[in-house]
This record gives structure tokens, C-alpha cells and sequence, in this order.
């Protein structure tokens, strides 16, 4: 009995009988044999016996268990992928090839432009993985199949036209596929040597074979993993940042984006971003250690979007001076126009009628206007970029725009314009970005320079491996994201051992975990061992404090952060006021810079962080130069540059090898192999790393290095500072009879 409850059944029943027939119709009357095919359904079960050609034979009984609501009668998610831009019939991205003689779409862009195309670079044609073999037919878009298909559920990697390959990769792979752009740095410097020029030597020369590098559009992934992709023209000797993460749930493209509508998932943003009413406000986000005015307007309350159109706003005025002044042609931009760039015929400056068509391009490229030309358009062809990797746009925009200084007689006033964020959240610094090479940050780095190690430590207690991070993030700090509370520490221990606490819960305790430097007298004394102070060992190796150590200063003999000679007392905590006494109560938790205006509160003279150097709490003439005006901190620079010397004297007195420092070069100190007491080049590098220590001169360099790493030391523990290194030139032999030691 017919049951239209199971309608979709029974037709598939009846097309495969139809298969059938049809099959037995168009053959030369072959063997048959009967085959039944049984159909359990609730309540009822459907038997089919039909004939079918004994090379079809079916030797066993087919039992198939159907459950109706499990019966597939729409498309999942076809009225919202219906409505995209990937369903798009009429749109330029499918139908621009098809006036075009023979009418298809080439297979350089077929990939991204048909569904044939995609499926024919993924190999779930059955084709090589990697390639478009042929050009694609037209008339489809971005189908079902491009995406979901047996390849696609496996896809965990990307490689950008770099060369670049991300890896451990999710669901987002498929779209970064074509969401990539189609050039990068690497086709941009390719472009300017095909062309007979040299990317660096030839800045300047114009050349008719040098054409314009179009990165093409929507090429999010590329502005979102930064200079991993290298999806922007990169300076030489320039760093950049990397992947932007956002924070965690909330940074790939699926997470963002509904993967089938392509529309900002606008109510998650809301969690955070309570201000925004509308997708169309989300240009005015500004994350909250975005505290620099990149764009020198003077507003650092408007969205990081408004900040990338205002530099390159400035680009483009420098890209005009430098076509009419250096190339001899002056240049317009349209950006509904290929190839873009035009010659300004009538020199206003604008593109007026005629100008933007194909035989008037610009024709008077030079590798210098080349570059700021494709970063200019990189960053206008993703409408995503103040969300994608608004800071790397930005670090593109400010390069062009210096690089293009350097040419131009009246170059753009800098003064006031910004390449990068604050300390804690400048990821293209060597902070984050020196272990990229390696591909993850060790366990004994990874606490304080990794976005996720500090919350790792704070919840667990252990640092290990982590990812590399472009830079901190708001969750690195804060455990809950709507409340902004802190990951809470009692106390801190520092690499001495000690434990130290500003009180119980305190929120500076937070900051001292990661600035307490990573050595201290223990480590020192453990190294050393049983040597005698001159003795020179190849098994002493230098120990560095590492960078801003603020903790341990603040904390001084309490923590034992810089070298304390035996037999010597030492200052401990410095407690400074009651309100002031703390690392959030003088610095700003996120521009990290000194609260200046709170300082001007007791010392009358101070109006600049710069005035700071200038502020003493004794009239002691601690370095003996007879100057009791100048601030603690010319005391203890006087005491540095004191310091260098007897350190160089006493290697030589001993029989050490002489010695060089360079602050900028690891290990920071060398051999001095010429004798002439400066570091000259090729000296400076680790194969020429120091070798012949004593104690006593290990002891005295790690002080000279302590005094220096932390820029802040003359304010967080000043006398301390001056303590350790008056018993530093002690040790060295110095003539110390005109100091006086705190």
C-alpha cells in the first residue's frame, strides 16, 4: 500500500528500478537474474524483485534500515548560502569570463571562480592536489561541493602564494584557500628582477618592463597572518607582526563569520564590543592596548579602521610627489579601474574622465613606487583589514610612506605618526617574534612571551611549549573578558627562590612574574662554584638578568636579583609612598608609560617622563663627581660608565682575554680581538662569545648588564642599584675613594 508518509522512498526505489530497466533496455538481451531488495521502514517493510544483467549479479540480500526524519529533502543551509556572495551568478567574480573567446575561466582563475575549478586544485576530481590541470566551464559559483567534499574534511593546511605553509589548521582552511590574495612580498621583489632590476641596489630606476602587483581581493588570511604569509610588501631590515588571534574562539574565519551567509556574526562580537550597535559600527572598535595614535590626527578614541584610511591617506599623497619628482609621471588611483593605477594627464591630482582606462595605466614604475603602490592596494582590497590584522596594515602603510621619504625633497613630518603599539603588545618586536624560525616558543620563554603562557602558569603552575603569539592579548591578564578581572597571585617567587608579594591578591603581583629578570646571586654562586675570584675557567659561562627586571629591583636584597657581594649589606624593598608604591599604581597597566601627572604631585620640577631622570631623594654625592644636583639616575649612569673600563683592565690584569660588550648582540660580551678596546665589526657575534671568565669579573658583568636591562632602575630601587654596583668596581680594582656607598 502507498504510504506517502514515505513519498522520498519509494522514488528512490522506483529510480533505481528505473536504473535498472534502463540498463537491461540498451544491452543485447543479456542473462538476467533476479534480485530482491528489501526496505525496512516503521511499521512496514517494501520488497523489491527486479531483473538485472548477470554481470550485476548481486549474490547476497540488501537490508537497508531507513528512519524518515533522517530522509534528506532540502539542502542544509541553502537559503543562506542562496543569498552570498559565493551564489552570486550575476556577479563580476563569475562572470567576467564570459564574453571572452574561448568562453571559460582560465586555470589561474578557476580555483576561486568556479566550483570545477576548486575541486580540480583540491584533486577531488580525481586530479593532482595543488594545481588547476585545465580551465573551468561556466556557469557555476562557489557550490556546496567546493567546500564540502572528501578533501575539504581533511584539509588542515595552507600555502600562500609566499610560499609560506600554515599548518594545524581547522574548518578555516577551505576558506583560506581562496581568501589568500594572489601575490606577496616574494612576487613583488620577483616582479622588479624579471624587470631587470635590483629590489634593493635600483630603488629609483625607471623601467618600462616593471608593471603594477595586484594581491587582487578579500585577501583576509593574508592580512590576518601577517608577516607569516608575508601577504604585504615587507621592508628589508623591517619586522612584522604575525597572526592576530583576537582572543580564544574568536579568531579564525568560521568563528567570525557564518561560513554559509558570510556575514559577521555580529551578536558575538557584542560580548565585548557592548558599544557597537551594528555591524557598520564595528570600524569603530579600538582593542584596549591599542593606545598610540598611529595616524598623528591627535584621536586615539576612533577604530584602528579609521587609522589604516588616514595613513593611507598620507601613502597615497607621498606616492603622487614621488611619481611627479622622481619618475617623471604623475600618477592617479581608481580602485573600480584595472590596472588601478593610471597616468595623471592633466596633473590635478584626480582621476578625470578618460584617464582610468586601460591604455593610459602608468607606465613609470620604480621598485620604490612599486612596492608602496601594491601596499596601498593591499590595504584597501580586504574590507576586513582594522579586523583581520588592522597593526600589520598599518606597519605596511608607515614603511611605504618612510621608504618614499627617502626619495622625495619634501618628505612626510613623521613626528607624530606611529608604526607600533606599546611593549606588551607590539608583536612584530624580537620580544615575539624571535622564535618564529623554531615555530614555538620554549617552555622556559613561554611564560612571558607567549599570549598564553602567563594564564597557563597562573591556573596550572607549569610553563611549556607554546605558539608563537603576536604579542599579549587581552586574556593573557584577564581571566574573564567581561568582568576584565586578573589572574590572581598571592605571592611570586623569583629565580632566588624567594617569594615576594605586593599583597595578597594584588594585581601587581601579576606583572612580577614575567619582570623579575631570570638569574640571580644563587644562579651566580651556583655556576661559580668553589673557583677562586681570579680564576680563569672555560667552564664559566656569562648569565644574563635578561630584560626589565623592574621586580627584583623594586624588591632588591629580599629577591637578590642583581649580584650581592658577600659580606655586604644591601638594601631591601623600596618603598616609595603609600599610594605610589607599586608597578600598576605608577604605570599605566596598558601604555606601560609612567603616570607622569601623579608624580608631579611631590616633585614640583617634573612635567615630562624625561624630567624623571632629573628627581633625587639625597643629597649624598654617591659617584664623587662633586654634582649633588643631578637626578639618581646620573649617579648611577656615572657608576655604569666607570664600571666598562675597570672591567676591561681587570681582564687583561688577570690574564683573561680582553674583553668588548655590545647591549644589542647576545652574549652581549666578547672577545676584544684586536685589543683597541671597541667593539669593531665582525667581533660582535656568538662564535666570538667571551670565554675566559673569573668569578670576580662574571660577577662585575652581570652588574654592569643588570644596571643597564632595566631603563627604570634609578626610580624602582636606585640606591640598591648603586650599592651592587660600587662593590662591582670593589671587586674590579677601581679607585672608589671619592664615592660614598649608600
Amino acid at each position: 500500500m502507498f504510504n506517502p508518509k514515505y513519498k522520498s522512498v519509494y522514488v528512490l526505489l522506483g529510480l533505481l528500478l528505473f536504473l535498472g530497466l534502463a540498463i537491461v533496455a540498451c544491452s543485447q538481451e543479456p542473462e538476467t537474474v533476479e534480485v530482491t531488495r528489501i526496505v525496512e521502514l516503521p511499521g512496514e517493510t517494501v520488497t523489491e524483485t527486479v531483473e538485472v544483467p548477470v554481470e550485476m549479479e548481486v549474490t547476497r540480500v540488501v537490508e537497508v534500515m531507513v528512519e524518515p526524519e533522517t530522509a534528506v529533502s532540502t539542502i542544509p543551509f541553502e537559503a543562506q548560502w542562496a543569498a552570498s556572495g559565493h551564489a552570486d551568478a550575476s556577479a563580476e567574480a563569475f562572470v567576467h569570463w564570459d564574453e571572452d573567446d574561448p568562453a571559460e575561466i582560465p586555470a589561474r582563475c578557476a580555483k576561486c571562480h568556479s566550483t570545477p575549478g576548486i575541486l580540480d586544485f583540491l584533486g577531488a576530481d580525481g586530479s593532482d592536489f595543488g594545481t588547476v590541470d585545465a580551465a573551468a566551464p561556466l556557469g557555476t559559483t562557489v557550490e556546496c561541493e567546493a567546500c564540502h567534499n572528501s578533501v575539504t574534511a581533511d584539509l588542515a593546511s595552507i600555502v600562500f602564494p609566499s610560499g609560506a605553509e600554515i599548518t594545524g589548521l581547522g574548518p578555516e582552511a577551505r576558506c583560506m584557500q581562496c581568501h589568500q590574495g594572489r601575490a606577496s612580498t616574494v612576487s613583488v621583489n620577483n616582479s622588479i628582477v624579471e624587470a631587470g632590476l635590483d629590489p634593493v641596489a635600483d630603488p629609483d630606476t625607471v623601467s618600462e618592463d616593471l608593471g603594477f602587483t595586484n594581491i587582487h581581493y578579500y585577501a583576509a588570511a593574508a592580512t590576518q597572518f601577517g608577516t607569516w604569509a608575508m601577504g604585504g610588501y615587507e621592508y628589508e631590515g623591517q619586522s612584522y607582526d604575525s597572526k592576530f588571534d583576537h582572543v580564544e574562539g574568536y579568531d579564525t574565519c568560521v568563528s567570525c563569520h557564518d561560513p554559509h551567509t558570510l556575514e559577521v556574526q555580529f551578536d558575538e562580537c557584542t560580548v565585548c564590543h557592548t558599544d557597537a550597535a551594528s555591524v557598520d559600527e564595528l570600524v569603530n572598535i579600538r582593542m584596549p592596548g591599542s593606545l598610540v595614535d598611529y595616524d598623528g590626527d591627535g584621536d586615539m578614541s576612533e577604530g584602528i579602521f579609521f587609522e589604516i584610511e588616514d595613513l593611507r591617506a598620507i601613502l597615497f599623497t607621498s606616492m603622487q610627489a614621488y611619481a611627479a619628482e622622481v619618475s617623471g609621471t604623475p600618477i592617479v588611483y581608481d580602485d573600480h579601474s584595472y590596472p588601478y593605477f593610471f597616468i595623471d594627464g592633466d596633473g590635478n591630482g584626480e582621476v578625470t574622465e578618460g584617464e582610468a582606462a586601460f591604455p593610459n595605466r602608468y607606465n613609470a614604475w620604480t621598485p620604490r613606487l612599486a612596492k608602496a603602490a601594491y601596499n596601498y592596494q593591499a590595504s584597501l582590497k580586504d574590507p576586513g583589514r582594522y579586523a583581520h590584522g588592522g597593526k600589520y596594515m598599518i606597519q605596511l602603510l608607515y614603511d611605504s610612506i618612510a621608504d618614499l621619504n627617502d626619495a622625495i625633497s619634501t618628505p612626510v613630518d613623521m613626528t607624530t605618526l606611529r608604526r607600533i603599539d606599546h611593549g606588551h603588545f607590539a608583536g612584530s618586536e624580537e620580544a615575539f617574534r624571535h622564535w618564529d624560525e623554531d615555530g614555538a616558543v620554549p617552555g622556559r620563554c613561554s611564560k612571558c612571551h607567549t599570549a598564553a603562557g602567563l594564564p597557563l602558569f597562573a591556573t596550572e603552575g607549569v610553563s611549556i611549549t607554546q605558539p608563537t603569539a603576536n604579542g599579549l592579548n587581552c586574556a593573557t591578564c584577564h581571566n574573564d573578558l567581561e568582568t576584565y578581572d586578573v589572574y590572581v597571585f598571592d605571592s611570586v617567587t623569583f629565580p632566588s627562590g624567594a617569594a615576594v608579594s605586593f599583597g595578597e591578591g594584588e594585581s601587581a603581583n601579576t606583572c612580577i612574574n614575567c619582570h623579575q629578570g631570570r638569574s640571580s646571586t644563587v644562579s651566580m654562586n651556583s655556576s661559580i662554584g668553589d673557583l677562586g675570584d681570579d680564576e680563569i675557567s672555560d667552564s664559566l659561562r656569562f648569565q644574563n638578568i635578561h630584560y626589565f627586571a623592574a621586580g627584583a629591583t623594586l624588591f632588591g636584597t629580599e629577591v637578590q636579583g642583581a649580584y650581592e657581594f658577600a659580606g655586604n649589606e644591601y638594601l631591601g624593598k623600596n618603598e616609595h609612598v603609600g599610594a605610589f608604591d607599586d608597578c600598576t599604581e605608577c604605570h599605566s597597566t596598558h601604555r606601560l608609560e609612567v603616570k607622569v601627572a601623579e608624580c608631579t604631585e611631590c616633585h614640583e620640577n617634573v612635567e615630562t617622563a624625561a624630567d624623571m631622570w632629573d628627581i633625587r631623594v639625597s643629597e649624598v654625592d654617591y659617584d664623587g663627581d662633586g654634582d649633588v644636583t643631578e637626578g639618581i639616575a646620573g649617579e648611577i649612569a656615572t657608576m655604569v660608565e666607570l664600571l666598562y673600563p675597570a672591567i676591561q683592565e681587570y681582564a687583561v690584569s688577570v690574564g683573561a682575554s680582553p674583553i668588548i660588550y655590545d647591549s644589542h648582540a647576545y652574549p652581549y660580551f666578547f672577545i676584544d680581538t684586536d685589543g683597541n678596546g671597541e667593539v669593531d665589526g665582525g667581533e660582535a657575534i656568538y662564535p666570538n662569545s667571551y670565554n675566559t671568565w673569573t668569578p670576580s669579573l662574571l660577577r662585575a658583568a652581570y652588574n654592569y648588564q643588570y644596571a643597564q636591562k632595566d631603563p627604570g632602575a634609578f626610580a624602582h630601587n636606585g640606591q640598591y642599584v648603586i650599592q651592587v654596583l660600587y662593590d662591582s668596581l670593589v671587586e674590579m680594582g677601581a679607585d672608589v675613594s671619592g664615592m660614598t656607598r649608600p
